[in-house]
């Protein structure tokens, strides 16, 4: 399934702000209370949209949520698609959070752990946390500084936690050749996150960031405590210090979550902690899992990308089931990397034959007409500032322009086509009918795809994010997706085209784009104090890799939600772009 400038007051001032106009949504007034003895809200089309749908305070009851794959990882440090984001607050508490507000109020980092919003030195290179009094773990020990620096240097250990962000890898000032508390065993990491006391933490960055609160709302600030690290194993059971914790944990099958009752709702204002209990089933079939929450059987389809099309087909005609949908649109671009490192698309004129060559209805169609997207050109969607209109390889309503496909062919070297692999997420039905469908269209000019299904839990630490496999599998295309990590053009961009995220271990976010000069325009941005000039370089960004032809932009995304039966505090916001979990109770 998040921010950023620099320099000076006023670039904190921008920051803000730029998280504000990123944002859109207001609050509305709910239809009913929902309390106890009081009939719940009416469904309504676009309810949670703009407000909170059928909203309560009433504690207990069990939601039920269902997964079509299984999780990357439950580990903090090992995590980074958005409904595990948004999801791990359940358990973990981080040092800032994105709150269960509606609207903009929900992408604004607000304190978790820690009492306040981080303090930056005059520089933007040094920012302190204190944590909050009472803090505990779910076995009754108290949440410490060194426990937060301790989760942040474990997450450093790419190798052994192949999935996550990097921001705080790229940022922080580690010690030469520090390989994570593994590898580096008892090395001092202070230049990096220092902990003078039990209740400070302190990064120090190698250059400003004055946008940093977006990263420490990340999973990687959760507190680890060391004598409870299992390493790889530590996400069977993760030690919880949020309101609920394991009950049970079969990877692979599911696993519940019950009250915590070390968490003090008083060292905690942003959580409600309505339901008793959480029962996740993962690796069920997606058309079940929407069959299921249509009936009443599951309340929360978990990965919040929308039903599938076999769903729409029921839902769309019944205006009673489209009462109870929400169709946000969302930050997020369902795209096909291309990959230059595979043959024969390290010759530009066979990358850019594809752009051409592609119907992107096909794309429409698999996620389910317009309420799935809207077909993209590049990579920034609107609303996030500095998306500009940009359309290189322009085709009658997005269907492919089969001359000019043709002409770039001869100019490759292959006028007759060529053969490649491309690869997807296996449970999930919407990425194999969009490689169909590009199968489909990329035959029309002798381009002969072969698909490869891989499982979503390792797609990126193992397949197509492991650039070892993607040369030896000839993985010349790769279906993916990708959402901002926050609502500006650093938090959409830099983790899927800096080429210094890519992991030649696997874990990679970007699968694709290796262009120094845009890896330069990243470190500009870094500098550069002036909203107008970042947004700027965010378009010359998304021109720069469009030029290059490594990504094929498939559709800016919709998603067609499903409010489960008797939930109530039901509402999106821009901070999780679905379901915001931490809010959600049930009658």
């Amino acid at each position: 399934m998040r921010r950023k400038p620099a320099l000076g007051v006023s670039a904190v001032t921008v920051a803000l702000a730029m998280g504000l106009a990123a944002c859109g949504g207001t609050s509305t007034t709910p239809q009913s209370s929902g309390e106890p003895g009081q009939p719940a809200a009416a469904d309504k089309a676009d309810a949670a949209l703009t407000g909170v749908f059928n909203p309560s305070t009433k504690k207990g009851g069990t939601i039920k949520m269902a997964n079509s794959g299984d999780w990357d990882s439950l580990d903090p440090a090992d995590t980074y698609y958005g409904y595990s984001w948004n999801f791990i607050r359940l358990y973990g508490r981080a040092l800032t959070m994105f709150p269960g507000k509606p609207g903009a109020e929900g992408a604004k980092p607000v304190p978790d752990l820690a009492k306040e919003l981080g303090k930056p030195s005059a520089d933007f290179k040094t920012w302190t946390y204190t944590l909050r009094d009472g803090l505990k773990y779910e076995d009754g020990t108290p949440i410490t500084s060194k426990d937060v620096a301790y989760g942040v240097a474990r997450s450093f250990d790419r190798e052994t936690f192949p999935n996550g962000p990097t921001y705080l890898n790229d940022l922080l000032d580690w010690p030469k050749d520090y390989k994570g508390p593994y590898k580096s065993k008892g090395a001092d990491f202070s230049s990096a996150v220092e902990t003078p006391d039990d209740k400070t933490v302190v990064f120090h960055l190698k250059q400003p960031f004055s946008g940093f609160d977006y990263l420490t709302q990340m999973s990687v600030t959760m507190p680890v405590p060391q004598a409870k690290d299992t390493g790889t194993k530590y996400q069977e059971h993760v030690i919880s210090s949020g309101p609920y914790k394991f009950e049970k944990n079969e990877i692979g099958k599911g696993f519940t979550l019950v009250r915590n009752n070390q968490w003090d709702p008083a060292t905690d204002p942003n959580r409600p902690a309505l339901p008793e209990r959480y029962e996740v089933s993962t690796n069920v079939n997606a058309d079940d899992i929407d069959n299921r929450v249509i009936s009443g059987d599951l309340h929360v389809a978990i990965e919040g990308t929308g039903v599938q099309p076999a769903a729409l087909s029921k839902i769309l005609p019944d205006p009673a089931l489209k009462a109870r949908t929400d169709n946000p649109t969302i930050q997020r671009l369902w795209y096909t990397s291309i990959n230059p490192t595979v043959k024969p698309f390290d010759n530009k004129d066979c990358r850019i034959a594809i752009q051409y060559a592609a119907d992107k209805t096909g794309y429409v169609a698999a996620y389910g007409g317009t309420t799935g997207g809207e077909i993209a050109t590049h990579l920034l969607p609107p609303g996030i500032p500095g998306s500009q209109k940009i359309d290189l390889y322009p085709s009658p309503e997005g269907k492919g322009d089969l001359a000019k496909a043709k002409e770039h062919l001869a100019k490759c070297g292959h006028p007759n086509g060529f053969e490649t692999n491309i690869s997807y997420r296996a449970e999930r039905d919407k990425e194999k009918k969009t490689a169909e469908g590009l199968k489909e269209s990329l035959a029309r000019v002798g381009i002969n795809v072969t698909l490869k299904p891989y499982p979503l839990k390792d797609y990126f630490s193992l397949y197509a994010g492991k650039p070892s496999f993607v040369v030896k599998e000839n993985l010349g295309l790769a279906i993916n997706g990708w959402g901002s990590d926050w609502p500006d053009g650093y938090g959409f961009l830099q983790q899927m085209t800096d080429s210094r995220v890519i992991r030649e271990g696997g874990g990679s976010s970007n699968l694709s784009v290796r262009i120094p000069e845009v890896d330069k325009m990243f470190d500009q941005v870094l500098q550069e104090a002036d909203t107008a000039k970042r947004e700027a370089i965010y378009a010359a960004i998304d021109k720069r890799v469009m030029e290059e032809s490594v990504i094929l932009p498939g559709i800016v995304a919709k998603s067609l939600l499903v409010r489960g039966k008797g939930l109530t505090n039901v509402l999106i916001n821009d901070g999780q772009q679905m379901y915001d979990y931490v809010a959600m109770g049930i009658q």
